[in-house]
């Protein structure tokens, strides 16, 4: 699991109440992996998540030498929708795709990562009928603030290491502004 994941999950724990969080689950029957999966059961919705960190070159996965973000991730996302109706068959399946550096580059330049996840989601919803949510750039940081509002209100120790960081983080920052 790499912290990509981890934020994406517990956001998943924090913010959508998912009671289980699954990390990097390998899908038998379309041989596979799903980055992070996430089930409320109140609600009755699984979430599946596909999430890409790619800090310095945005969202950049290269076959060739070619940029290879619209096939490789369209193909994940197939796999991944494939195994959530079978699994999940009478669950609200939410998809999503995480990843805070998209970059949008000049108009008319020939690889544009923005562009991609637009293409990625429109593939998809034209192909099997799927909205996927991009969490992405603007997003992605919001995500990161209503984790950051979860920790602030937890005085107890959180298990997971983004969430220890987050909470580390808020209470110092308040402790510092009692002491101006």
């Amino acid at each position: 699991m790499n912290v990509g994941e981890e934020i994406c999950g517990e956001w998943l724990r924090h913010v959508k109440g998912c009671e289980f969080v699954q990390y990097n689950l390998k899908t038998m029957q379309v041989q596979g992996e799903i980055d992070v999966i996430g089930i409320n059961l109140s609600e009755h919705t699984v979430y599946a998540c596909e999430v890409a960190l790619h800090l310095v070159t945005g969202l950049q996965y290269v076959k060739n030498r070619r940029p290879d973000n619209v096939p490789r991730l369209t193909a994940k996302f197939r796999k991944d929708i494939s195994y959530i109706r079978s699994a999940f068959a009478d669950y609200n399946q939410v998809f999503m795709f995480w990843s805070p550096v998209v970059k949008d580059q000049r108009e008319g330049a020939k690889y544009n990562q923005l562009r991609d996840v637009r293409d990625i989601t429109a593939a998809i919803e034209e192909e099997l009928g799927v909205a996927i949510d991009a969490i992405v750039n603007q997003r992605f940081q919001d995500a990161l603030d209503e984790l950051r509002a979860a920790a602030k209100t937890e005085t107890k120790e959180l298990d997971s290491a983004v969430m220890r960081y987050l909470q580390v983080e808020e209470h110092l920052r308040r402790h510092l502004r009692r002491l101006d």
